[in-house]
């Protein structure tokens, strides 16, 4: 039973590394898209395209901290820090469709900060949170 519970700790913990990732990437994304909207004529779509892919990532990286915490019994931290972002995201995707780009790419470069923060703090810690 105690290698069952383990094992399905360490899955948690593959899949919220994955899904923190995965939302790291998408928002470094969105910054080089960002560029585009300065020089290509493509680049509104590709950033527009972008923050859905990353909002699915935010939603993601909640997904996978809840079934990190809740079936595998890890800590519940992680569910606290993905739901954080997901209201970054919330946000951010307002800023940009309102045109506010005094607050939104602060607000990104910060997301971008903190994703990188939340994937080295995962992959620094053990599958219960503690350190390695």
């Amino acid at each position: 039973m105690k290698a069952t519970a383990s094992t399905g700790v360490r899955r948690g913990s593959s899949f919220l590394r994955i899904a923190i990732t995965l939302q790291t990437l998408t928002i470094f994304l969105q910054a080089v898209s960002a560029g585009l909207l300065l020089t290509a004529s493509y680049g509104e779509t590709l950033h527009s395209v972008g923050a859905r892919v990353m909002y699915g990532a935010s939603m993601l990286y909640v997904l996978a901290a809840v079934l990190a915490w809740k079936p595998g019994g890890g800590s519940p931290r992680p569910v606290w820090h993905a739901s954080g972002f997901l209201v970054l995201a919330s946000i951010q995707v307002v800023l940009g469709i309102a045109h506010v780009p005094s607050v939104h790419l602060p607000l990104g470069v910060l997301m971008f900060g903190l994703s990188v923060l939340a994937l080295s703090r995962h992959t620094a810690t053990g599958p219960r949170g503690d350190h390695r």
